[in-house]
């Protein structure tokens, strides 16, 4: 899951308005934090080096997937693509002023392996940014990179670390559990990292990786529930 707003004191960071502003002094306004970074988070130069580097692991996702994957589960490519779409569309109530939803990076990737959970992921960003302007597009490459392809990749490698080879069902419900909760939060711990590289972040950075930290391990325990579920 991944925060959509939150009620603060700073500065409006949301991934859906053109610009970051303060709430209005001794007003009821709520910010909003987003995963889905907006252009204005990013310099060119640094919305552009997470460009390259998220095409280029793309690039490699696709080929290792096409050498390696499993034609019988291209059904469940799709299926399991359509649902966590869907999934993203609905937002929970978490704190007042606060909602999330889900993300299912890591979820995607222990179904059907790193590469092909990456390129999942990379779509359904990539349609919510053109078609719901859900994220800015010069900010896309560190948005597929936030969600995508560190969830997907560190989550997977946590969950083959933790499970072996032969889990019982209490080792495999903590692997589900713990890399699905460090593979959410590391995704919402490089936002702040990715606008503080960009000289752009108007708080300051130990409290914004607090908040997005803070908030999103609550969000990440309900996707972990989820996901063992």
């Amino acid at each position: 899951m991944t925060i959509d707003q939150f009620p603060g004191q700073y500065y409006n960071l949301s991934s859906r308005n053109t610009r970051i502003q303060r709430p209005a002094h001794g007003g009821d306004t709520h910010d909003m934090l987003a995963m889905h970074m907006a252009n204005e988070l990013l310099t060119p130069k640094v919305a552009l080096a997470f460009i390259v580097i998220t095409a280029a692991i793309l690039a490699l996702a696709s080929w290792r997937t096409g050498r390696t994957f499993d034609p019988a589960k291209v059904p469940l490519m799709g299926v399991m693509g359509a649902f966590v779409f869907a999934a993203q569309m609905i937002n929970f109530p978490i704190l007042p002023g606060t909602s999330g939803h889900f993300g299912g990076g890591v979820l995607l990737a222990i179904l059907l392996g790193p590469h092909a959970a990456t390129l999942v992921m990379a779509s359904i960003l990539i349609v919510q940014c053109l078609i719901f302007q859900d994220g800015g597009l010069l900010a896309l490459g560190a948005n597929v990179f936030n969600m995508g392809v560190l969830p997907c990749y560190l989550g997977h490698g946590l969950f083959t670390l933790m499970a072996g080879t032969r889990p019982g069902a209490g080792r495999l419900y903590s692997a589900v559990f713990v890399s699905t909760l460090i593979g959410m939060v590391s995704g919402a711990a490089m936002v702040p990292v990715q606008a503080t590289m960009s000289g752009i972040a108007a708080v300051p950075f130990s409290k914004f990786m607090a908040v997005m930290v803070g908030l999103h391990l609550l969000v990440a325990l309900g996707e972990a529930i989820i996901t063992f579920l």
